[in-house]
């Protein structure tokens, strides 16, 4: 039987996820700062749609960019250089979650209930939640947010307004976290958009060994200080490196 966990039930360990949905761990809990940064820590997430209890997740394969080989293409090289879009750290985080939130084109719903969106804000106030913001004139037009716990990124969600959007805002990000030593970003499970970006999938015991690694590594408060990006040079770099 599935677990279901109290208030105050540790996770069980990860290897007991189920096969089948892939990675189902756990059900119940809450959302707090405490549980979900426990969550993180142990390579769990929650996903679950309203109305249903909070399902926790570990699946195997687990889908990551691995930034140090995370090539742009020449199309985005290209736009980086021409842009006259403005790239922000951490300046618009709850419009970025809000947007993210919003159904996509054919979809019925979203995952991100007011509980999640809450959970999330509650994490970025502690500083443990950051986003990037992709603006066009005073227009926010793409973004991608999540969690990081030492060197260590989860991305939740990304949005775009426009053509590139999030793509350009994800290749920021990376060029940003790779700068620091950051290996991957998680995306936790694959999706054809996520694939077709760059993403890989790695096995949970690899996931896992890298995790571990990662938040044990600090960055300074600063790092994540709410600020200006700049594109080309971030873009550029990652391209040459």
């Amino acid at each position: 039987m599935l677990p279901y966990l109290d208030i105050d039930t540790p996770f069980p360990p990860v290897n007991q996820a189920l096969d089948d949905p892939n990675g189902l761990l756990a059900a119940g809990a809450n959302l707090s700062v405490a549980r979900l940064l426990e969550a993180y820590s142990c390579g769990i997430f929650p996903w679950f749609s309203e109305g249903e209890p909070i399902l926790w997740w570990s699946p195997d394969p687990r889908t990551v960019f691995l930034l140090n080989k995370y090539n742009p293409s020449k199309s985005l090289c290209r736009l980086a250089r021409q842009t006259d879009l403005k790239i922000t750290l951490n300046k618009s985080f709850e419009q970025v979650v809000q947007r993210c939130s919003e159904p996509r084109k054919n979809q019925a719903g979203t995952w991100i209930s007011d509980d999640i969106k809450q959970a999330y804000l509650d994490l970025h106030q502690i500083g443990k939640a950051h986003s990037v913001e992709v603006w066009q004139n005073e227009n926010l037009v793409g973004g991608i947010y999540g969690v990081s716990i030492g060197k260590l990124f989860c991305g939740e969600s990304m949005f775009s307004g426009i053509t590139n959007g999030s793509k350009i805002a994800l290749a920021c990000l990376i060029g940003y976290l790779r700068v620091k030593g950051f290996p991957i970003i998680d995306c936790q499970v694959e999706n054809p958009h996520l694939s077709s970006l760059g993403a890989v999938k790695i096995d949970r015991k690899t996931y896992l060994e890298t995790l571990k690694l990662a938040i044990s590594q600090p960055v300074e408060d600063s790092f994540w200080d709410c600020k200006i990006l700049n594109p080309r040079s971030l873009i550029t770099r990652i391209a040459h490196d």
